[in-house]
Formats: structure tokens, sequence, C-alpha cells
């Protein structure tokens, strides 16, 4: 005996309007990422484009999602999603898109040890295909730290007049002097340092093979400079220091040094960033922004 069950959403809508996006969101996913597999949240629907359709199929575009989980996340893997998505809807939609949030995790060396240790990167990566084609924005965020070139400046000043102080009307003597420089004494003041972010939001060029996460991310750190560091011994703490003063920079530096990198990257068409530095003299944060598109 068949039993057939109601399917309210084939019913017509008493409101005849079309609607932009219609889904689900916070769906947990599993990915295939830099050979590892990564937790997500997707967020997947379709645009209702036939005003008088009551709904769409949600438990067809859950279950297009089982794809994810099977090969490495690609532009192809996306497109080929996105393109199940629309053909279970034929008839009601002409737009799909889909979000995923996670946290991509990279085992990262310290500076001059053999140590090592893993560090998160969160992501977001939207897709959307239409009449136009795959379109493909990716979201970075990524911790740095950043020395402020004015308290620096500020810090060497004060050095200079504690020197004066201390060997102005006297013979130097070189073991003498570099004893002085080891001490609390000689160097009464140092530069602020703050933990800063950067986050970058990045159209990609769907054609490529691969996505350029891992590539992103190390153009970005290397750009900067400063990149927080996982496990360390002293060697990497000293190491990080050198860094750092030899790296010193506003937030206008910051954003500069990501544009420019950027630039140079034919994987990306588009982007906006921002640069955070979370003042450790100030109550407030610096802040600078960049964008450029592709012309």
């Amino acid at each position: 005996m068949t039993i057939f069950l109601p399917d309210i959403a084939r019913q017509t809508s008493a409101l005849p309007i079309t609607l932009d996006w219609v889904g689900m969101q916070g769906i947990a996913v599993p990915l295939l990422i830099a050979g590892m597999q990564t937790p997500a949240l997707a967020d997947a629907g379709v645009s209702l484009d036939d005003a008088g359709a009551r709904g769409i199929h949600m438990s067809r575009l859950y279950l297009a999602l089982e794809m994810l989980e099977g090969e490495p996340l690609s532009a192809d893997l996306l497109r080929r999603l996105l393109r199940q998505f629309l053909d279970s809807h034929t008839g009601l939609s002409l737009r799909a898109s889909l979000a995923l949030r996670f946290e991509l995790l990279l085992r990262r060396p310290a500076l001059v040890s053999p140590l090592s240790g893993w560090k998160r990167y969160p992501c977001e990566l939207h897709a959307s295909l239409d009449h136009d084609g795959l379109r493909l924005e990716l979201e970075l965020r990524l911790p740095y730290s950043s020395t402020c070139p004015c308290s620096a400046a500020l810090a060497r000043q004060l050095i200079q007049e504690r020197f004066d102080e201390d060997f102005a009307h006297r013979p130097l003597h070189a073991d003498e002097v570099r004893a002085w420089l080891g001490s609390s004494q000689g160097i009464v003041a140092t530069p602020h340092s703050q933990r800063s972010d950067a986050h970058l939001r990045l159209r990609i060029d769907p054609q490529l093979a691969e996505l350029p996460l891992v590539a992103l991310l190390d153009l970005a750190e290397s750009a900067l400079g400063t990149a927080v560091q996982t496990a360390v011994k002293r060697a990497d703490e000293q190491a990080f220091a050198l860094a750092n003063g030899q790296n010193l920079m506003f937030c206008e530096d910051a954003a500069r040094r990501l544009h420019q990198a950027l630039l140079g990257h034919e994987a990306v068409q588009e982007f906006e960033l921002q640069v955070t530095h979370a003042e450790s003299l100030h109550a407030h944060d610096a802040v600078a922004r960049s964008r450029w598109r592709r012309s």
C-alpha cells in the first residue's frame, strides 16, 4: 500500500512575491582543506524567483551538501554543488549561494628553534552561481604584532638623555657602556607593542584549480613581518623582539604593506582590507582600511 504524504511547499503562495534568498543557516559540515578534515558551518540557499511558489525544497539543499565530504574543497567542487542546488529547483530558482565558516589550522615553525605549533585562522568562503557564472569571495583574519614607531622614537630619546646624564662628564669605557646597555638603568624606556588584526575580504578567480587559502595567509604574514608565534624558546622570543624592532609600523603602514602584497597575487581580482591595532597606550583602537579592484 502506497502512502502519499502532503507536500505543502507545492501549494501556491497567497502573496505572489519573489524572494532574494531562502535556505538554511548554521549547518554542520566537514570540509577537506590542506589535507585535513575541518569542521565548518554552512549557510545554503537559493533565490525564489517563482512568485507563485509557496517555498523551496530545503531537504534537497541539505542532502547536496554531502558532496563536501568526499573531495578537497575547490572552486570546481563549489561550482558543481551550486549547480546541484539549482538543478534540484528547476523552475523555482535562478541563483544559488553557499557560505562556509571555519577555522583553518596550520602548523607554524618557531623563528629560530626547532619547535612548532598550531595556529588557527578564522575563514569565511562565500560562493554564488547564477547566469553570470561562479563568484567566489574569501574572508581571512590573521593576528600579528605591531610596535609603534612614535613610541620607539620617544623611548630612544629617553635612553639618549639617560646616557648623557650617566656618561657626559667622564671617560667612556666599552665594557662599562656595554653593561649599562644591558641594565634597567640604561634602558629606561621601551616602545609599546600591541596584538593586531588583519581582516581581508578578497574576490578570487573562480577558474583556479585550487583555492589559495594557505598561499594568501603566507603572503599576508610575510608582508607584515611580525606574525604572532606558537611554541617558542627564549631564542625565538629574542628573534621576535628583533623582528618587531625592525618592523615598526603604524596601522597605515600595515595596511599599505598588505595592499601592495595583494596587488601582486594573480588569484585576487578585488579586495577590501582592514587592519586594527589594539592600542596598549589608548583605550581605543587604531584602524586603517584600503580597497582595490582589477580593471
